[in-house]
């Protein structure tokens, strides 16, 4: 049987924090030069259809330290694009021994379609509006560096909830680990079914970051917006934008973090984005090692399987 890592939602306490020792044992490794573990002669397919530059360099980058050789996919240049169904694109890579697959797309459910068919590890790399577990493994192993522990830590996510899957995995992860989170935004863009998600809600800015150790912020995603979501980015900007002035309510030493791609002057300005408060580099280089660790614990088991 495969080891998938399809959400962060189905995951236990345990297993993340194996998968974060994993990460930073990697992590260590690397930067002293020793040796990792070897996934030698194991090819893992990329698909991604969606666009992605940290997310598709990183999986790239940690399937190259482990050895491993990639299959890249293009949706535009495969047989979908003249009406292959993803199911049947799903078994042809099945049966052209691909031996597991980092998957990212924009209807919610579809890494756990593949793995319902594929028969080898499937692993999300953010599906829809519902879930990205490799970001959030990466945005708590940044976490840990700089504050020691995720338990008893308050984190303010803040902005464009209701389209965002990296502030649904991350309040999973964190509230699993200990830490109190909040979800800080307009009322059109926090989600209608909040209550079922491990998060408390505030509208105003001042209010939901008041004595957080850790802010997330988040992009605006307007190409899932709806007409009327948002009146202007201009005053979006007023009342959220995390900045110089606004950060006075968090603790001094709160953590700055965003996932990626940041719109500055909107979710952020400079100061925020590129001061010593920020995280936000340290979270693109961890995003290598949580994707290193994500591909040895799916094909790891894969292998024990295998051998027994």
């Amino acid at each position: 049987m495969s080891r998938n890592l399809l959400g962060i939602r189905t995951l236990d306490k345990k297993q993340i924090e194996d998968l974060l020792s994993l990460s930073a044992d990697f992590k260590l490794r690397v930067i002293e030069g020793k040796p990792v573990p070897r996934l030698d002669k194991l090819v893992v397919g990329m698909l991604f259809f969606e666009n992605s530059t940290r997310t598709r360099v990183s999986f790239e980058q940690a399937a190259h330290y482990l050895g491993m050789k990639t299959a890249n996919f293009s949706a535009s240049s495969s047989s979908m694009s003249k009406g292959e169904t993803l199911k049947d694109t799903i078994l042809t890579l099945r049966y052209e021994r691909l031996n597991g697959l980092v998957m990212r797309h924009k209807m919610s459910g579809t890494p756990t379609l593949a793995a319902r068919h594929f028969g080898g590890p499937v692993i999300n790399a953010g599906d829809g509006q519902h879930e990205h577990p490799t970001q959030a493994l990466g945005d708590a192993l940044t976490i840990i560096e700089r504050k020691g522990d995720l338990e008893g830590l308050v984190v303010a996510i803040v902005g464009d909830v209701e389209h965002s899957r990296v502030a649904r995995s991350n309040a999973w992860l964190l509230s699993k680990m200990g830490a109190e989170v909040r979800f800080v935004g307009p009322r059109t863009l926090i989600p209608p079914y909040s209550a079922m998600l491990p998060a408390s809600v505030y509208y105003d800015l001042a209010t939901g970051i008041a004595g957080a150790d850790v802010i997330i912020t988040l992009r605006l995603q307007k190409e899932r917006m709806h007409e009327g979501m948002l009146s202007s980015i201009g005053e979006y900007a007023a009342m959220y934008q995390v900045n110089r002035d606004t950060l006075r309510y968090a603790s001094p030493d709160c953590l700055v973090m965003h996932p990626g791609p940041l719109n500055r002057g909107v979710e952020v300005d400079d100061m925020a984005a590129d001061g010593e408060q920020s995280a936000i580099t340290s979270q693109i280089e961890n995003g290598v090692f949580v994707r290193m660790a994500s591909l040895y614990w799916a094909f790891s088991q894969k292998l024990e399987n295998e051998s027994n």
